[in-house]
């Protein structure tokens, strides 16, 4: 018996008996999970596969992630470092550096 035959007799039943507590919990147990494997089916991810190509997506999101931020940091500490050889030049030329090794 399948999960659509499941759901269909649990609904018959609870409209035969009234719909005690234990089937409904039970309609809505199985209601809950024929939906999550019908998402799961058309996310392409209801094979033997699944879990393994979930495992390599996360690694590729987190080495992205690593990625990102060791780029952040390169373009700030080169801005710092920037900063600083201009803060330099303007030093030297308001002491007349440049005048001086003539």
């Amino acid at each position: 018996m399948n999960r659509e035959d499941m759901i269909a007799r649990l609904v018959g039943q609870a409209a035969a008996e009234g719909g005690d507590l234990v089937t409904l919990r039970a309609l809505i147990e199985e209601a809950s999970e024929l939906g999550a494997a019908r998402a799961l089916s058309r996310l392409g991810l209801a094979d033997d596969k699944a879990s393994g190509d979930i495992d390599e997506l996360r690694e590729l999101l987190s080495a992205w992630r690593d990625a990102k931020a060791s780029a952040w940091k390169a373009a700030v500490e080169w801005l710092v470092r920037g900063v600083f050889a201009l803060l330099l030049v303007g030093i030297a030329v308001r002491l007349g550096v440049g005048e001086m090794v003539r």
